[in-house]
C-alpha cells in the first residue's frame, strides 16, 4: 500500500473545540474546554481514518509564535487579530500533551507559521510519490491542491480538490495565490487591492495570468476606480503576493519517516485522561468506574456521533400520502423538529411559503407550500394544496401527545398562528442555549451549528443571492429550498439532542422550564398584538424635533464660528479641538478625534455649551430617526398597530430586548421620551395601563445582599433614597436625596469612584468616602459584592435565585478595561438577573389569572425595563388593575420567598405617557 501522509491543521482544531463547550475546568480546577474538545474532536478524526484505512503516516501541525518572517516583511501583518481569550492560553501546553497522549507528533517551529510547515511536508511527501490530505478548509492551503494531494473539511465531512477552488474562487489552485493577493485578507490584514473582491479579482487573473501581468496591463485598462486603485496599489499588491506565498521549503524538524502511524498505545493516553479527570473518554476508553471526574466535565453528557448532514436525504414532500406518512412517524416518535419558510422577517407580514420537519438526523423534509413567486403568470413547481397541508400539519403541531422542537420558535409560533395553528407542546432550542451557556457565545443557528455539531450551514445569501438579483424564498427551485429549509430543521433536532440531557447535569432546568420556556408564546401572542401608535401626532413630532435639530445647529455653528456637519465625527473633532482649541481631545488609531458620549460628557462637565448642545442635537437626531420617522413607516397596514419584536436572549443577564422599534431605549425621564410614549395610545373605548415595579433591583438586593435596614424600610414602606440620604449625609433635602438615589443604584453596578466622582460632580476622593460610608451603613452590600466576584472568579458565571447563569469568560483578562467591565457586570447580573426572571413569571401568570377573573379583553402589549403595559376596556380598569398587581407581587412565589415586598405602581391614560 501506498504511503499516505495526514497533516493536521492544529490551530483549527483548537479554536474549533474552544467554542465546542461551554467553560469547563478539570479536577486540579484549570480550564480544560478547549482541550476536552480538541480531545474528543481528535479522537474521531483517528477512528474514523481508521476505520477508512487512512493515513500510514500523520502529524498535527500548530503554529509556534505570533510572530513569523511575515512580520518582518510587513509590520501591519495579522496586526488586527485579537489575543486568544484568557482561559484559552494555558490550555495551549495541554493541547500538545493531549496530541502527544495519542502518539502523534506535534510539529511546530519558531519564525514560521503552520501553513509553511505544512506545505513544506506537503511538497516533500509528494516528491517521494506519497498521497497527501490536509486535514483543514483553509483558503490559504487550497493553494497546495495538486494530483496527489487534497483537504478533508471534517467540519462538513468532505474532501476538497480542483474542482472546489473552481467553483469557490474561479481559479485552479496554482493561480489562487494570484486572486488572494488581489482581494486581500481582513482577517491576516493582508492589504490586496481595495475595491477588487473576490470575482473580480478571478476574472483579472484569468484574463491576464497573475497580479504582476496585472499591475503592467492597468495603466492601458479603461478608465475606472479599478484601475486607479491597482497602478496606485500595485506595490501592496506585490507585497500581498509575497505574503500570501506558502513557504515550500521549510527544513523538516522531524523526518518524513517519524511519522509512521504506530496506532494507539493505551497507556499514555489513559495516563492523560485520568489526570484531567476527563471520565466520560475514559469508559470510552475502557476505564475503571471510579476514575477521578472533572467538577465540570463530569456532568456534560457524551456528545453524539451523528453522521454528517447528508442534504440529498432530505425529500421533497408534494401530496398528502407523504405528508401523512412523515406525521403518522412523528406521532409515533412522540417527538419532531420544525421550522417555517417565509417572505420576510416580520412575523407578522411575512406569508408562509414552506414548513420544514425532521424526525432523526438526516431524516428530514420540507413541504414547499407557496413557491412560485409572486407574479400570477409566473410558473409554479408542483407543491402540496396549502388547504390540504395546513388542516394535517394543524393536527400534528396542536398534537398534544407530540413534543414539537423548533429554534427561535417565537417566530414560527406567530407565523403559524395567523394559520390558526398553536404550536404546543414545544421545547426551544435557542432558549435552551441561552439558559446554558448566556455569556459564552452567541445563539443564533449557525454559530451554535458550527459550536457543538462542527457543521457550517447553508448560508441563506446563498440560496435566495444578494443585491439586486435576490429572490424571494418563494422563488427558490424546490431542491435547493429542500436542503437550506430541511437542514434547518435537521439542525435544530441535533442541537435539541444535545441540549436537553444538559439541563439537569448544570441545574438549568429550573430556569428553563419555570421562567423562559413559558414565556415563548406569551411574546408570540404580545408581538402579534402589537401597539397603536398616532401617526399624525408622530409625523407633528418628527416636524418639532427637526425643527429644535435646526435652531440647537444655528446655535451649535454660532459657537464654533462656522458650519459644519454636526453628524460628522471628523469634522466635530476638529471644530471642538482644533478650530476652537478646547483641551484634551485624543485621537484614535484612524487619526480622528474622539467625540464619543463621554468624551462630550466630560467638556460639558468642564463648562464647554458647544458639548451640551451636541449631546442634545444628537439625542434628538436618534430619536426622530429611531423613533417619530421610523415608527410611522412600521405601522402594519393589516393590523394598523406596530409590532416590535422581543429577543429572549439579547441580554445576557436575562433581560428582554427589542427591535423594530426598540422600545428599551426610549428615554425614560425627559420630555422628549414621555412625548413619544404620548404618541403610543389605546383603541377608542380602551385605556393604557403601565404597571412598574417600584425599585425592585434595590428590594433584591437588600434580600439577596441581606440587608436588614434596607429590608426593614422596604417593609415599613420609607422612602428608601431618603433613608439612604439620612444615613449618608445625616438630612434628608432635595440635593442628598437626589445623591442617595444615584449612589443606591450605582453601588449595585459596581461603580469605581471615578465613576461616582463623575456621575456626582465630585472628587474622587470624596466619592470613595461616601462608598466606604455607604458600606459602613451596609456591610451586607459590601460583603454581597466580595462575595459575588470570590464565587464568579472561581466558578466563571454567576446565578440568579432562580438558577439563571450568566458566563463572564473576561473575569480574569489581563485587560485592566475588560476586567473592571466584567466584574461591574458580574456584581449586577444576579440582581437584574433575577428581577428579569421574575417580570418574566409575572408575564407567563398574567394571562391566565385575567382570564380566570372574566377579563379576557385586558391585553399586554409591552415589556420595557421594570414595566408591563396593558391596553384594556375603561370599564375593565379597576378589576383588572388589582389582578395586574397581585400576579406582579408575587410572581416570585412559591419558588423563592423574597424578605420583601415587591411594589408595584399602576397608572392609566388615553396614551403610554399619560398612563404615568
Amino acid at each position: 500500500m501506498a504511503n499516505h501522509l495526514y497533516l493536521v491543521d492544529g490551530s483549527g482544531y483548537i479554536f474549533r473545540a474552544y467554542h465546542r463547550l461551554p467553560p469547563l475546568t478539570n479536577v486540579h480546577g484549570e480550564p480544560v474546554g478547549a482541550v476536552y474538545g480538541y480531545t474528543t474532536m481528535l479522537w474521531k478524526l483517528a477512528d474514523e481514518l481508521h476505520k477508512a484505512d487512512g493515513p500510514t503516516h500523520m502529524a498535527v501541525i500548530l503554529d509556534k509564535s505570533s510572530k513569523t518572517f511575515r512580520n518582518e516583511m510587513y509590520d501591519q501583518y495579522k496586526a488586527h487579530r485579537p489575543p486568544p481569550p484568557e482561559d484559552l492560553v494555558p490550555q495551549f501546553p495541554m493541547i500538545r500533551d493531549a496530541t502527544r497522549a495519542f502518539s502523534l507528533p506535534c510539529i511546530e517551529e519558531e519564525g514560521w507559521e503552520a501553513d509553511d510547515l505544512i506545505a513544506s511536508y506537503a511538497k516533500a511527501a509528494l516528491a517521494q510519490g506519497w498521497q497527501v490530505t490536509i486535514v483543514s478548509s483553509d483558503k490559504d492551503l487550497m493553494q497546495l491542491i495538486e494530483p496527489g494531494l487534497d483537504l478533508y473539511d471534517t467540519m462538513n465531512n468532505r474532501r476538497l480538490g480542483e474542482e472546489h477552488v473552481r467553483e469557490k474562487f474561479g481559479v485552479t489552485p496554482d493561480k489562487l495565490g494570484e486572486v488572494l493577493a488581489l482581494m486581500g485578507d481582513s482577517v491576516d490584514n493582508v492589504p490586496g487591492v481595495p475595491g477588487i473582491g473576490p470575482k473580480r479579482a478571478a476574472d483579472l487573473i484569468n484574463e491576464y495570468g497573475d497580479v504582476e501581468a496585472v499591475i503592467a496591463a492597468a495603466p492601458d485598462m479603461k478608465k475606472s476606480k479599478m484601475r486607479e486603485n491597482l497602478i496606485d496599489n500595485a506595490e501592496m499588491a506585490r507585497l500581498s503576493r509575497k505574503l500570501v506565498t506558502l513557504a515550500c521549503d521549510v527544513p523538516l524538524p522531524d523526518p518524513l519517516e517519524d511519522l509512521a502511524m504506530q496506532g494507539i498505545p493505551e497507556a499514555p493516553l489513559r495516563a492523560f485522561l485520568e489526570h484531567h479527570g476527563f471520565r466520560s473518554l475514559l469508559a470510552k476508553l475502557g476505564a475503571v468506574a471510579d476514575a477521578p471526574a472533572a467538577p465540570s466535565e463530569a456532568p456534560v453528557p457524551d456528545e453524539q456521533e451523528d453522521p454528517p448532514c447528508d442534504h440529498d436525504a432530505y425529500e421533497t414532500i408534494t401530496d398528502a400520502d407523504a405528508l401523512d406518512r412523515w406525521i403518522a412517524a412523528a406521532q409515533a416518535q412522540g417527538h419532531v423538529a420544525v421550522d417555517t419558510e417565509t417572505t420576510g422577517l416580520d412575523a407578522t407580514q411575512a406569508d408562509l411559503v414552506g414548513v420544514s420537519l425532521a424526525l432523526a438526523p438526516n431524516r428530514a423534509c420540507y413541504i414547499p407550500l407557496g413557491h412560485g413567486g409572486s407574479d400570477m403568470f409566473a410558473e409554479r413547481p408542483v407543491q402540496m394544496d396549502r388547504d390540504d397541508a395546513l388542516p394535517r400539519l394543524k393536527a400534528l403541531l396542536e398534537d398534544p401527545a407530540v413534543l414539537k422542537i423548533g429554534h427561535n420558535l417565537k417566530y414560527d409560533m406567530i407565523v403559524l398562528g395567523r394559520h390558526d395553528i398553536a404550536v404546543a407542546p414545544f421545547d426551544d432550542t435557542i432558549v435552551m442555549s441561552f439558559d446554558l451557556d448566556a455569556g459564552s457565545h452567541g445563539h443564533g443557528m449557525d454559530e451554535l451549528a458550527a459550536t457543538h455539531l462542527s457543521h457550517s450551514c447553508i448560508a441563506y445569501k446563498d440560496v435566495v443571492g444578494t443585491g439586486k438579483k435576490q429572490i424571494g424564498f418563494n422563488e427558490v427551485d424546490l431542491k435547493a429550498a429542500t436542503r437550506y429549509a430541511a437542514e434547518d430543521a435537521d439542525v435544530t433536532l441535533r442541537l435539541w439532542q444535545r441540549f436537553k440531557p444538559r439541563l439537569p447535569y448544570e441545574s438549568a432546568t429550573r430556569v428553563y422550564e419555570m421562567v423562559d420556556r413559558p414565556l415563548v408564546p406569551v411574546i408570540a401572542q404580545m408581538e402579534a398584538i402589537g401597539v397603536k401608535v398616532d401617526a399624525e401626532r408622530l409625523k407633528q413630532l418628527s416636524g418639532e424635533f427637526a425643527e429644535r435639530m435646526a435652531a440647537l445647529e444655528t446655535e451649535i455653528h454660532g459657537i464654533a464660528g462656522s458650519p459644519f456637519t454636526i453628524g460628522s465625527p471628523k469634522q466635530l473633532g476638529d471644530v471642538l479641538f482644533e478650530q476652537m482649541g478646547l483641551k484634551g481631545g485624543r485621537k484614535g488609531k484612524s487619526g480622528v478625534y474622539s467625540t464619543d458620549v463621554n468624551e462630550m460628557e466630560r467638556l460639558a462637565g468642564q463648562g464647554h455649551a458647544i458639548a451640551r448642545l451636541v449631546l442634545d442635537w444628537r439625542q434628538l437626531s436618534k430619536l426622530k430617526s429611531t423613533y417619530t420617522d421610523a415608527l410611522q413607516a412600521q405601522i402594519n397596514p393589516r393590523t394598523g398597530r406596530v409590532h416590535t419584536s422581543y429577543s429572549l436572549t439579547g441580554a445576557q443577564t436575562g433581560r428582554l430586548s427589542s427591535t423594530d422599534p426598540n422600545l428599551q431605549n426610549i428615554p425614560i425621564r425627559t420630555e422628549v421620551g414621555r412625548q413619544i410614549r404620548e404618541a403610543f395610545v389605546a383603541e377608542p373605548g380602551n385605556v393604557i395601563l403601565a404597571a412598574d415595579y417600584s425599585q425592585i433591583e434595590l428590594r433584591l438586593a437588600a434580600h439577596i445582599a441581606d440587608v436588614p435596614a434596607l429590608r426593614d424600610a422596604f417593609a415599613r414602606g420609607d422612602d428608601i433614597h431618603s433613608m439612604t440620604a439620612t444615613e449618608l449625609f445625616g438630612e434628608v433635602n432635595r440635593e442628598t436625596r437626589a445623591r442617595a438615589k444615584t449612589i443606591n443604584f450605582a453601588i449595585l453596578y459596581g461603580i469605581s469612584r471615578w465613576g461616582l466622582a463623575g456621575r456626582l460632580d465630585v472628587t474622587a476622593d470624596e466619592a470613595q468616602a461616601m462608598i466606604d460610608r455607604y458600606f459602613e451603613r451596609f456591610p451586607g452590600i459590601n460583603r454581597y459584592i466580595a462575595e459575588t466576584l470570590t464565587t464568579a472568579k472561581e466558578r466563571g458565571y454567576t446565578e440568579t435565585l432562580f438558577g439563571r447563569k450568566t458566563h463572564f469568560p473576561r473575569l480574569k483578562s489581563k485587560n485592566q478595561n475588560e476586567r473592571a467591565g466584567s466584574e461591574r457586570a458580574a456584581i449586577n447580573a444576579p440582581i437584574q438577573g433575577t428581577s428579569a426572571d421574575i417580570i418574566k413569571r409575572a408575564m407567563v401568570r398574567m394571562g391566565p389569572a385575567l382570564a380566570d377573573a372574566g377579563l379576557p379583553d385586558v391585553k399586554m402589549l409591552m415589556q420595557v425595563h421594570d414595566e408591563l403595559v396593558f391596553e384594556l376596556p375603561k370599564g375593565d380598569v379597576d378589576a383588572a388593575k388589582a389582578v395586574i398587581e397581585r400576579v406582579m407581587a408575587n410572581a416570585a412565589e412559591p419558588a423563592i420567598t423574597l424578605t420583601v415586598p415587591l411594589g408595584v405602581e399602576i397608572g392609566t391614560g388615553e396614551s403610554w405617557g399619560a398612563a404615568h
